[in-house]
């Protein structure tokens, strides 16, 4: 039996199938079409699920949609029309889309993929919480959902029992942590519902100076982590941008214009969120204790995106355990509501072990067998060697050991915004050059942002404050004391991106200014290939530990196929490209041909 899951007109579209409960395949359209974020409906996505497990849109048992349309199509017009004539401009925008396709979903997917049967609309955080509960590795366990908004729900938590959800409680719009969040990332300067991430990891650079400002003007936190947000601060229910005015009033100017210099004054700001939200987590994840007594935390929801806030809550000790769906973002919605059909609709049984979650590494995505690739470099002309699989590992060891930057293309694309050894880019952690370089030479992107490393599972506690694998990328941990280089008198009077080229670790360029690191641990048993390469990095230079970074350029999506892996290298000041058992040299490549009809539609931003 298979169950197609869609998300869609919001950001991150995607799809997901399921087959007898299990997930076979799952990936975000922006991966296919190439828009970074791609909101529209996934009809590339689907495709690729549909071939993936080898059936028809006529062999489908259900398809579900992540949210309710009618009713979030509700509270928008309620929200323009308690502010009315105010958002009129914004509102002539947004109903267009509204009348013509959003509303229709269900003549969409009969239309799109000419499927008759039984469509499911699960509401939003119902969605958010199936992707992180039935993924997760635990029986029975709370769940905590936040992100921008769904329909009305911002917030929700509840429980999981076997195949059963119950939501206890919710906070509604225009009450937002992640829009909260999303203010400031636009106050700063970046793009909201991508920039977010940045604001987190310029946070360190600053002070939590505004962090008072913030708690008595523009949020209103109860000790059970339940809050109230003064509106006439923000725009974002009405308007065209997430603060106004009075905002800028409150701290001091305009929003900061994109691209400028970044200052002092935003770093405090990042620092400044990023202290109020991991608070607020913290006393919502004690509430939830409380009033479930569960051992376990599943989490889901844009804001569970937040690593270094899930690394606190992870350390404080509320739960035992907590599981954050890789796909955390409205991506993963796909994949919560096609749960929801299986376990809910159909009252299909469940089963956890309380160690392994069903997330297959999130490796879900378009796989290329060796056939494949050497096919399309034969094709394009393109200069290769081909390694056997023994002699694989210890090659890239020395490569990367030599100082070059690698394109790592292998298996399956991650399912997620995560890379996690099937399209990343890889280097030598104990270089501090090597942050430099990556960001400067191959993603083109701000100097200070930090890079995370892949560590093999065995070693991750041997370099890291964590006692447990982190497998996707989404938590937080300091390096380890004893790997921790001391800084000088002077060195620690250091402020802002003064801060950014002291080598603080004997992994300088994955440990951040504040001597933590974003882990991804690697298991053998879900990235076999990837796990031996690391091993032959260990045995062979004595550290199990290396830079990874997704395979991409600032403003693309990460690459896909063998195609966007070879251009994105082209592009780039990267060394070597290895395709599954294909090693490629920069050296040995001719210079693209701007040109040509290949070349023409990827025109440098």
């Amino acid at each position: 039996m298979h169950i197609l899951g869609i998300s869609a007109y919001y950001h991150d579209s995607a799809a997901c199938i399921l087959k007898d409960g299990k997930i076979i395949a799952a990936a975000q359209e922006e991966r296919f079409t190439r828009k970074k974020h791609d909101q529209n409906f996934p009809i590339n996505a689907i495709k690729y699920c549909l071939q993936d497990a080898g059936i028809s849109a006529d062999d489908l048992e259900i398809v579900a949609f992540y949210d309710k349309p009618f009713l979030k199509f509700e509270r928008i017009l309620e929200t323009y029309l308690s502010f009315a004539p105010k958002g009129i401009s914004s509102f002539l925008k947004a109903m267009p889309l509204w009348i013509k396709k959003k509303l229709w979903i269900k003549n969409l997917i009969q239309d799109e993929i000419g499927f008759k049967g039984k469509i499911l609309f699960p509401e939003h955080h119902a969605s958010h919480a199936a992707s992180a509960f039935y993924a997760s590795p635990f029986q029975d366990a709370a769940f905590l959902t936040m992100d921008g908004v769904g329909e009305w729900a911002t917030t929700s938590y509840g429980t999981g029992n076997g195949n059963k959800m119950e939501v206890l409680a919710d906070i509604k719009f225009p009450n937002s942590l992640g829009l909260l969040y999303s203010a400031f990332t636009y106050y700063t300067g970046f793009r909201v519902n991508s920039g977010e991430y940045k604001v987190m990891g310029l946070a360190p650079y600053g002070e939590a100076k505004y962090k008072d400002l913030i708690y008595d003007y523009l949020i209103d936190v109860k000790e059970d982590g339940s809050f109230n947000m003064d509106m006439s601060y923000f725009d974002y229910n009405v308007g065209l941008t997430m603060t106004n005015k009075k905002f800028n009033d409150l701290f001091g100017g305009i929003p900061r214009e994109p691209e400028s210099d970044l200052t002092q004054k935003e770093m405090d700001l990042a620092r400044s969120v990023q202290e109020v939200t991991e608070e607020i987590v913290l006393k919502m994840a004690k509430h939830v204790k409380n009033v479930t007594n569960q051992k376990y935390l599943c989490l889901a929801g844009g804001v569970a995106l937040n690593c270094v806030a899930n690394g606190k809550l992870l350390r404080s000790g509320i739960f035992d355990d907590i599981f954050i769906q890789p796909a955390a973002g409205d991506a993963g919605g796909a994949l919560g509501c096609a749960y929801i059909a299986w376990y809910q609709h159909l009252d299909n049984e469940r089963i956890a072990d309380s160690k392994n979650d069903f997330m297959n590494g999130a490796y879900l995505g378009p796989e290329f067998s060796n056939d494949e690739i050497k096919t399309y470099l034969d094709e394009k002309g393109y200069a290769y060697k081909k390694l056997s699989d023994e002699e694989l590992p210890e090659k890239i060891a020395d490569l990367i050991n030599e100082q070059n930057v690698i394109g790592w293309f292998q298996g399956r694309m991650e399912f997620g915004p995560r890379a996690l050894g099937g399209r990343t880019i890889i280097g030598d952690s104990r270089s501090a050059e090597t942050q430099k370089t990556i960001n400067l030479k191959i993603k083109y992107r701000e100097s200070f942002r930090p890079f995370a490393p892949s560590v093999r599972e065995e070693n991750i506690s041997e370099y890291f404050d964590i006692d447990r694998p982190s497998p996707y990328m989404l938590l937080v941990a300091d390096v380890k004391k004893d790997k921790q280089l001391p800084m000088t008198k002077e060195q620690e009077s250091y402020f802002g991106l003064k801060k950014l080229n002291i080598a603080r670790s004997q992994v300088p360029a994955i440990t951040h200014v504040d001597y933590s690191a974003r882990i991804q641990s690697v298991s053998k048993a879900t990235n076999k290939r990837y796990h031996d390469m690391l091993t032959a990095f260990n045995d062979k230079y004595g550290c199990p530990v290396i830079v990874n970074t997704s395979f991409n350029v600032r403003g693309e999506p990460i690459v896909c196929t063998p195609k966007d892996a070879y251009l994105c290298f082209m592009r780039t000041e990267m060394d070597y490209l290895i395709m599954n058992n294909y090693l490629l040299s920069k050296k040995e490549q001719k210079p693209l041909d701007k040109d040509s009809d290949w070349m023409s539609e990827f025109e440098l931003d």
